[in-house]
């Protein structure tokens, strides 16, 4: 599903394609594999920090021709679905999770989350991608910019996510001014996958574990929503995840107070039966 941002000034002019290669990739947790990409190319992206996201562009299997799309001012898909299906790679969206600088060159993180189909597969092509590439792979982002408005977060916040968010609440809040106050609530699946967060020391984070292979994702998170009392009317939400979880949430907060023009929502994937990742 498509991020909804709603501020285009949060969203680079012309935003460039950045060839890569996979330099690394390890586990980091039951339902986290982190990817890293370098390149010459990567030295001119301007990490903007908080959920700073991209289009990922992978070769469609091992070691199929891999060609990039021209990109005209923020136009890409046109240009990207006229491609040849043989040499179109695989495009999905996610948040940068680390930018380095290293004597080599800039390295950028991008960790994948990881689901099984009711037959134990991976069920999204990014993460049998992530588990399987070789070093040296070709790989490419498209940079986008912030979906997340810190200007409006100039006071106390209201984070909501499920584990595809995670990687944009963590840079989140880490970005977040220490002054900030507020609640961060995160699912994930299992307690392997709770993970040391930097936040504001007003900044509460309350971890929910489903700990159930057969549980909804963002159900527990959404409850979690519904069930905080005295939301800040100014506060600034950012609910993202499970599609059910991004939009239900947003209600339950435009409901407790918050005007909806402060409330940022995005769904990042829809949940079937298959559980079946769209992101």
């Amino acid at each position: 599903m498509e991020p909804m941002t709603r501020h285009p000034r949060l969203m680079p002019d012309e935003p460039r394609i950045f060839p890569a290669r996979v330099v690394a990739t390890r586990r980091l947790s039951r339902s986290f594999q982190r990817v890293t990409l370098a390149g010459d190319d990567l030295d001119g992206f301007a990490y903007a920090g908080f959920d700073h996201w991209f289009r990922l562009f992978i070769p469609r299997a091992a070691g199929a021709p891999f060609e990039l799309p021209g990109v005209t001012g923020r136009s890409w898909w046109k240009p990207y679905l006229a491609l040849d299906e043989a040499v179109r790679p695989h495009c999905a969206n996610y948040t940068v999770a680390e930018v380095r600088t290293m004597s080599a060159g800039v390295e950028l993180d991008v960790d994948v989350v990881l689901h099984w189909d009711e037959e134990g597969e991976l069920s999204a092509p990014v993460a049998r991608w992530a588990t399987t590439v070789e070093l040296g792979s070709r790989a490419a982002i498209l940079d986008q910019g912030l979906i997340f408005d810190p200007a409006l977060a100039d006071g106390a916040v209201v984070v909501a996510c499920d584990e595809t968010g995670l990687p944009a609440v963590r840079g989140i809040l880490r970005g977040l001014d220490p002054a900030t106050r507020g609640i961060a609530i995160v699912e994930v699946p299992t307690t392997d996958d709770v993970c040391e967060l930097v936040a504001p020391e007003g900044v509460r984070v309350d971890w929910i574990v489903r700990d159930d292979d057969h549980a909804v994702p963002g159900v527990a998170a959404l409850a979690a929503v519904r069930a905080l009392r005295e939301v800040p009317t100014d506060c600034y939400a950012y609910v993202v995840g499970e599609a059910a979880l991004a939009t239900e949430g947003r209600r339950a907060l435009h409901r407790a107070g918050v005007p909806k023009s402060r409330i940022t929502f995005s769904g990042y994937w829809k949940h079937t039966p298959q559980a079946a990742l769209a992101r």
